[in-house]
């Protein structure tokens, strides 16, 4: 059952339960499904309402929420851009867009008078972004149906129904929150977030609303982890923990059992253009596996293999680049494809992932292809780097990137998070142990907090940048 349709029959089903709720701010299924139509005038195909897409560039809301469900009814879209970026940034994306020449969808079967619908499968719904901070953001078109496949095997994965409250604390321009919401009204369940980001809250709405299933990516979710220990406040009302966006690392892995010790835990790879990929699942009180680069099984109905340059697949354990055959894909960009960054060969797709697949099918991730570092003619992968860092005594995170060297091109350093002080000997002398010579970092720093962009995840450019700006936000150890 696809968003709008699953809202119309949350509406006359169960019309008073919760369906979102934004700090205080709140709407049952019925008072949502009114308030949209209200949005579209009478109208739920939207037709005549709309020449393009809907432009969202909203902080979280209900504001956001009603915009996104208006646009999407029908035939409708929504290009969902981050509030976030800078006004320049916010300028160039609408103005392409409203340049651009979008082939409207079929349209659909009129609906009942009052009603809620949504349009065919094969109509483009939404426009999203892959993230950046400098460069203006590709532009990623999807159909309904990408999304109606991504319910159907997600909800069984996640094992989300109808009865869970599902606290998503990050922004809802992220596409993790975003299809978090998605998913909560396509099953009749509640779904809670924040108007901003703040562990406290977070905690609070976990505690008040007595939340069930919690999504987030892992810098948010060690935060409230650490929190809720700090203050001996565990949380055994929590089911499942859903981590997306970024690696979740053992050490998080390890804070958040203690702190919701009934959870299970779901820690998915994926990518904005290819949708979920793989997954890692750990029941309550699952001991994790000790390998960092480990990222899960083949998601259900994903098709995974490793391939070299020719494009030839490879034996398990050798590494090459990661393709999928998937119906959970996009269908490509509106602008900014330099033919590298997504690829198709047939059915198979890659956004340039690099990893391998073990004897037990697991995929291993070892990096994004663009995020190689090549210092004095040798290749090196900054999460390979990364995970071994965070796998030494004492640090909780590592971030690893390269500045500019005049001899060897591009130089590796590493900058640390940790619990204990830790000098550079200490750190050359355990790296050396577990990194070959041209991994090792030629240069170490300590991190006061992680480089985080506005949605949670880890930056190396943002690393970089600070320590070019010499940021008192990370530090040289000598």
């Amino acid at each position: 059952m696809p968003i709008l349709t699953a809202l119309q029959h949350g509406a006359e089903t169960h019309p008073l339960q919760l369906a979102v709720q934004v700090g205080d701010d709140r709407l049952s299924y019925v008072q949502l499904r009114d308030a949209v139509l209200e949005r579209l005038g009478g109208n739920p195909t939207g037709t005549a309402l709309r020449t393009g897409p809907t432009l969202i560039s909203q902080p979280n809301g209900l504001e956001f929420v009603l915009q996104l469900l208006a646009g999407i009814a029908g035939t409708g879209s929504v290009a969902v851009l981050d509030p976030a970026w800078p006004q320049e940034q916010q300028l160039e994306v609408r103005g392409r867009l409203g340049r651009l020449e979008l082939t409207p969808g079929a349209p659909g079967t009129p609906p009942p008078t009052g009603a809620l619908v949504d349009g065919p499968p094969e109509s483009t719904f939404l426009y999203g972004f892959t993230s950046g901070t400098t460069a203006l953001p590709k532009a990623i078109s999807r159909t309904r149906r990408s999304w109606q496949h991504s319910f159907r095997r997600s909800t069984e994965m996640f094992g989300l129904t109808g009865h869970d409250r599902t606290l998503a604390p990050g922004p809802l321009s992220a596409s993790l929150n975003l299809y978090a919401l998605a998913e909560s009204l396509h099953v009749g369940a509640a779904f809670h977030t924040l108007p901003g980001f703040d562990v406290a809250a977070a905690l609070a709405s976990i505690e008040n609303h007595d939340i069930t299933r919690l999504v987030a990516v892992p810098a948010v979710l060690r935060l409230l982890a650490q929190r809720g220990l700090t203050a001996n406040h565990s949380c055994p009302g929590i089911s499942c923990i859903v981590s997306g966006g970024a690696k979740l690392d053992l050490d998080t892995t390890r804070l958040l059992q203690r702190w919701a010790p009934s959870a299970t835990l779901v820690a998915f790879f994926g990518a904005a253009e290819l949708g979920f990929v793989s997954a890692t699942v750990l029941a309550p009180g699952q001991a994790p596996q000790s390998d960092e680069t480990a990222v899960g099984l083949p998601f259900p109905g994903v098709h995974i293999r490793i391939v070299d340059r020719d494009n030839a697949p490879v034996s398990a354990g050798v590494p090459g680049t990661i393709q999928v055959a998937s119906d959970l894909v996009c269908d490509g960009y509106l602008w900014g494809d330099d033919g590298a960054a997504f690829q198709q060969h047939g059915d198979w797709c890659t956004v340039g992932d690099q990893g391998f697949l073990d004897t037990a099918g697991v995929l291993h991730h070892l990096g994004r292809g663009h995020d190689m570092i090549v210092s004095a003619g040798s290749n090196v992968y900054p999460q390979e780097v990364e995970a071994a860092l965070q796998a030494l005594p004492g640090v909780r995170a590592a971030v690893v990137t390269g500045l500019p060297d005049p001899g060897r091109g591009l130089r590796l350093v590493a900058a640390v998070l940790a619990d204990t002080d830790l000098d550079v000997a200490g750190l050359r002398g355990a790296s050396s142990a577990v990194l070959a010579s041209p991994k090792r970092p030629h240069d170490y720093y300590r991190l006061q907090e992680l480089p985080l962009t506005a949605a949670g995840k880890v930056s190396r450019t943002i690393l970089r940048r600070w320590i070019e700006q010499g940021d008192s936000r990370v530090i040289r150890l000598h």
